[in-house]
């Protein structure tokens, strides 16, 4: 059975998405396998974590499963443990991760139903249901350097996932043509007894859910229409993403069956805090610390921006301490193109240690002390 998802989350029923999404970000950092090696509890962890945020990020599953808790997700088409993590093919850290493949709110519930013994969802007894079945999604996390969030990278993921089988064209047949509907199930995969809303719907025993009837099976596959194979994946990573944004790329997951749509690939875009840089938005933010007479009577200062350019900025007389100067154009790009926000210096000092003779008394008399008083001195 599966951990209910907001117990897992430790967030509450009533939980907004921006919290459920702060909570996930804090347990999925914790429990990454990249900091866990070897560590199987926090795999378990990991992989729970990552079922539940995959109920609750969707408003339709998250409906679903409040409405019917477990059983929503019966018969595989939801995020449970058992069947949408199947191991780790990715390895280095990534997982395999099941979505739903593209699965309605009338899939869900579709299911649910048939989870709890009845048929007849679709209406009026019309079995409408077909064999095809979506390819599960995958999921992959990368963490990126503020720089590469600023000038857009690459990242290349490896990992093993059911792709089409080419001998069959994923038929499943050895002659690789499409296998005739099961004539008990009519190609529909399921088979029910009685009428009306509370008609039973199991699985066809002849053609094993499958809507059709394979005689002689693709020796390169078995008759699943799918083999196990080794992927490289180039995902680019766009100017000015920022920590927490997830990359799709459709169709790139695993391969569906029966002529079913291929799942989909997902990228999860981590920041890695920058020393130099504080991000707020398209905004960056850069503690410097200037001379204290240059704070006093004003001048310049020489910054470098994030895109290494050496930029002059003026610095007003009488500039105090924990203000910040705004330089136009130089945070990072924005969501419109062409666009950038600002960078903003935030003003420190640095007091010195050392002090000549002449400096010590030009400070005492700036601040009316005499030479001969004791003094901090």
């Amino acid at each position: 059975m599966n951990k209910n998802p907001y117990e897992v989350l430790g967030v509450a029923r009533d939980a907004s998405d921006a919290d459920i999404k702060k909570a996930y970000h804090k347990l999925v950092m914790k429990y990454h396998p990249d900091k866990n090696p070897g560590d199987k509890s926090a795999e378990e962890k990991f992989k729970e974590v990552n079922n539940a945020f995959d109920i609750l990020k969707d408003p339709q599953k998250r409906a679903a499963y409040d409405r019917f808790g477990d059983a929503a997700f019966a018969g595989g088409n939801g995020a449970s443990a058992g069947a949408g993590f199947g191991g780790n093919p990715f390895g280095n850290g990534a997982f395999h991760f099941d979505m739903g493949g593209g699965a309605g709110m009338e899939d869900i519930l579709r299911e649910a139903m048939r989870g709890f013994g009845f048929g007849g969802f679709e209406g009026g007894g019309r079995g409408t249901t077909s064999g095809a079945r979506a390819g599960r999604d995958l999921l992959d996390e990368v963490v990126i350097d503020l720089r590469d969030a600023y000038f857009g990278t690459t990242h290349t993921v490896k990992f093993t996932s059911n792709i089409t089988c080419e001998k069959c064209n994923g038929n499943g047949t050895s002659d690789g043509k499409p296998a005739p509907k099961c004539a008990r199930c009519g190609g529909t995969g399921y088979v029910r007894t009685g009428s009306g809303f509370f008609a039973m719907e199991t699985p066809c025993p002849e053609c094993n859910g499958l809507g059709r009837k394979i005689d002689k099976k693709c020796s390169e596959c078995d008759g699943t229409g799918r083999i196990r194979k080794t992927r490289t994946l180039d995902v680019k990573i766009p100017a000015g993403i920022e920590d927490g944004a997830r990359l799709r790329l459709a169709g790139q997951g695993e391969a569906g069956q029966n002529g079913g749509p291929a799942g989909d690939f997902y990228l999860d875009i981590r920041v890695r805090p920058d020393k130099r840089f504080e991000r707020v938005g398209a905004d960056l933010i850069s503690r410097i610390e200037i001379p204290f007479t240059t704070l006093a009577l004003g001048g310049e200062i020489e910054i470098e921006t994030i895109d290494d350019k050496k930029l002059s900025v003026k610095v007003p007389a009488g500039t105090q301490v924990g203000a910040r100067l705004r330089v136009r154009g130089h945070g990072m790009p924005g969501r419109r193109v062409g666009s950038f926000g600002d960078l903003y210096i935030e003003v420190a000092v640095n007091i010195p240690t050392k002090l000549t003779d002449k400096q010590k008394k030009a400070l005492q008399e700036f601040a009316g002390i005499k030479p001969d008083k004791k003094s901090w001195f």
